[in-house]
């Protein structure tokens, strides 16, 4: 069994569990950044995305939306999604892949 402390989990994107069917992995945005500079899309996993602390704009597919603290959303398999941090608070999300959308041991800071 391995555990992790989702705010000891550091900064940037990293995945913390992977199985053969789903993956877990924690996003730590700081004021003005960004997943990415472009959106992102998983050709055949849906991402479950939880806000655990903060306030975070979703775009996804042509929609976009502010997410606070419990908020929680569905990114479908082949949709187009950024999340950015326009707020003044550090934002720290949880999400789900089902299936594995990277490498086991991917991590960005």
């Amino acid at each position: 069994m391995k555990l992790t402390h989702i705010f000891n989990a550091g900064s940037g994107f990293k995945v913390l569990e992977t199985t053969e069917r789903s993956q877990t992995g924690l996003l730590t945005l700081d004021k003005g950044e960004a997943s990415n500079d472009d959106p992102s899309v998983h050709q055949d996993s849906d991402q479950v995305l939880v806000v655990l602390q903060g306030e975070v704009t979703a775009e996804i597919a042509d929609e976009s939306a502010v997410m606070k603290t419990g908020d929680a959303v569905v990114v479908p398999a082949k949709t187009p999604h950024k999340f950015i941090n326009k707020g003044e608070e550090r934002v720290v999300t949880f999400s789900v892949y089902a299936g594995p959308a990277f490498p086991p041991d991917k991590k960005s800071d």
